[in-house]
């Protein structure tokens, strides 16, 4: 028998609280406080304004990169299983997107 991952697909609005220093520390979903339990992986990507066409004034700023952040969770402080958020802040947003769930 293999064990194999299971990921599921959402782009749901998530609340993320984050430590001084920046690092996620919780993240809120589905009524439900999941606490970071490892070491985030942190990178940034490049929207395709070109596909997009977003217009805006000279002068906000980066447009461009998205924010995404790759965390281990389990559920308050319990022992509970980890499982793997990828969350994503698009440029000009103040909100975090659950992107996907993957347990393994």
């Amino acid at each position: 028998m293999t064990a194999t991952a299971s990921e599921t697909t959402l782009n749901a609005p998530v609340d993320v609280r984050f430590t001084a220093a920046g690092t996620p520390l919780a993240v809120r979903y589905d009524g439900r406080i999941w606490a970071v339990a490892a070491e985030p992986l942190h990178w940034f990507a490049r929207d395709s304004w070109w596909e997009t066409q977003r217009t805006v004034p000279v002068g906000v700023g980066n447009v461009v990169d998205i924010e995404h952040w790759r965390v281990q969770v389990r559920l308050g402080s319990s022992t509970s299983a980890l499982r793997t958020f990828e969350l994503r802040r698009d440029p000009l947003s103040r909100q975090w997107l659950l992107e996907s769930i993957t347990d393994c």
